[in-house]
């Protein structure tokens, strides 16, 4: 026991001290290294290899973040068919005037006669029924620069629908005027595809109410004026008519009005 505390040797004792510390340290070290070995063997034999790689919960992916922007459609034939009130705004959507409802005041067309519109009714497709002044307002008239005319209707009917035909005005000026829509002024004329081209009906035939029907067109808006047909024959100069109604097939109608190009649409009349 004197040895291990007082070394004996031909060297200074602070040597032997010094190997002894170095034999220590190294002892240690091996200690430590058996005892990492033995730890992590046997953290390696309890991992559950009874699932294979990559067998983990995957992580949920989410959509993308949705498209907040508008789908567009477009209707068949791709004509803009719809008017609007909104200022500048084009019609939407096409809606076929065959099968709106129409609310306001509408023309019956018996004998060339489009009957009265009266008030503001709204119509589906977008637009709204003009609104009519007497003839002495003082809103000045819409110029042919100012105003734009379009003609629209249903492109098929069924038997004893009757077809609706509306002329849509674009006022594009800064100012609000009214426009003449009478029978006489703006006249629709329906003559059969394919015939001889002689008219099978016109507004100005003969009309019950034969005075003008101004109506407001307010400033960068757009109105409607409805004037629906009951399928009858009409003649000129009020002669008696003998040829009733007319039958199935396809139909060409016609616009005109002061000032204005003249515009053409076609519907069918269906058998069934």
């Amino acid at each position: 026991m004197g040895s291990l505390r007082n070394p004996i040797g031909p060297l200074p004792s602070t040597i032997y001290w010094r190997r002894r510390a170095v034999a220590a340290t190294l002892v240690a070290l091996l200690a430590l290294l058996i005892v990492w070995a033995v730890t992590s063997g046997g953290s390696k034999g309890n991992k559950d290899d009874s699932r294979p790689n990559g067998s983990g919960p995957a992580h949920s992916i989410g959509p993308g973040p949705a498209s907040s922007g508008p789908a567009y459609s477009q209707q068949p034939g791709g004509r803009d068919e719809s008017g609007t009130t909104d200022d500048g705004g084009d019609g939407s959507g096409g809606t076929d005037a065959g099968s709106e409802d129409t609310t306001g005041g509408t023309g019956d067309g018996s004998n060339g006669d489009p009957g009265t519109v009266s008030g503001s009714g709204s119509v589906s497709g977008g637009g709204t029924e003009g609104r009519q002044v007497p003839a002495g307002s003082s809103i000045p008239d819409c110029t042919a620069s100012a105003l734009q005319l379009t003609l629209r209707t249903g492109l098929r009917y069924g038997p004893g629908e009757k077809p609706k035909f509306q002329l849509i005005a674009k006022n594009t000026s800064s100012t609000a005027c009214k426009a003449d829509f009478g029978p006489k002024s703006a006249v629709l004329t329906i003559t059969e595809a394919g015939g001889d081209d002689a008219e099978v009906w016109s507004s100005k035939d003969c009309p019950r109410n034969a005075g003008s029907v101004l109506l407001e067109v307010p400033a960068g808006a757009t109105i409607v004026h409805t004037v629906e047909w009951d399928r009858q024959k009409s003649t000129p100069q009020c002669a008696t008519s003998t040829a009733g109604s007319v039958g199935p097939g396809t139909y060409l109608v016609e616009a005109k009005a002061s000032g204005e190009p003249v515009q053409r649409a076609s519907f069918v009349l269906a058998k069934d």
